[in-house]
């Protein structure tokens, strides 16, 4: 039996990538596990892949800059899924580039995607969460590069979901939530396209991961996901964890 048998997760930005993989890990413990994104068939396929591992999975269209979108997807998690006691917030468009070239649409939608949908993903979860629930927000290891040039506004958006973590760490870890942060550094297809189009600053990047390669989306990061929102780590609250190889020093 896994150790996440009887629990009830809802992933966002699930269709592809770290999302994708860190539902599969959660559904191989045992997970019941909706999904959320703006790409039903890429739903679909994650579906396929929960089904495949043993699991029980629900696709639900939705866009997270749209508050309405958040709550139907919670409401639904719980309506068909019979609850809800993992919360991974998860989706994020980038704002990349240079501060002269990042435009105020780029940064609202980064601001809207990611700490924006986190907030209210993680209000809308809380009375379910009471008790035994576990929130998981993603932050990036971009944060913390030596050279943040071209990543001001995508880290930006990024450290405001490591803030509104903490907070959520304090204010509700003695109603039985945890809430913790995970930085990772995985094999995206964000990160495929970023090595793709810059493949010497790629290289040198992946140059500076003391274990030099770039993380499996589920082996990785969902199966430590896994392993955080389970009993075996029923004391860690309000952390930033970095799943990146050894490359960053988070503060």
């Amino acid at each position: 039996m896994g150790r996440l048998q009887g629990k009830v997760a809802l992933v966002t930005g699930a269709g592809q990538g770290v999302g994708q993989g860190i539902a599969y890990a959660l559904a191989a413990e045992g997970a019941a596990v909706a999904v959320t994104g703006r790409t039903a068939s890429k739903l679909d396929d994650t579906v396929a892949g929960i089904r495949e591992r043993g699991g029980k999975g629900l696709a639900i269209a939705c866009d997270v800059k749209d508050a309405a979108g958040i709550s139907q997807s919670v409401e639904t998690t719980v309506r068909e899924l019979g609850g809800l006691n993992i919360l991974v917030n998860n989706a994020q468009e980038v704002p990349l580039g240079a501060l002269n070239d990042v435009t105020d649409e780029a940064f609202t939608a980064g601001w809207e995607s990611g700490p924006l949908a986190s907030f209210r993903l993680m209000k809308a979860a809380y009375p379910h969460l009471k008790g035994d629930g576990n929130i998981v927000n993603l932050a990036s290891p971009a944060a913390h590069r030596w050279d943040m040039a071209g990543f001001g506004c995508y880290g930006a958006v990024k450290e405001a979901i490591r803030q509104l973590t903490r907070a959520a760490a304090c204010e509700w870890g003695g109603e039985g939530i945890r809430t913790n942060a995970i930085l990772p550094l995985a094999a995206s297809p964000a990160m495929a396209w970023w090595m793709r189009e810059y493949p010497e600053q790629g290289e040198a990047f992946v140059g500076t991961v003391p274990m030099q390669r770039v993380g499996d989306c589920e082996a990785d990061i969902g199966r430590f996901v896994a392993t955080l929102c389970s009993a075996d780590c029923a004391y860690v609250n309000g952390q930033s964890i970095a799943l990146d190889g050894g490359q960053a020093r988070i503060a």
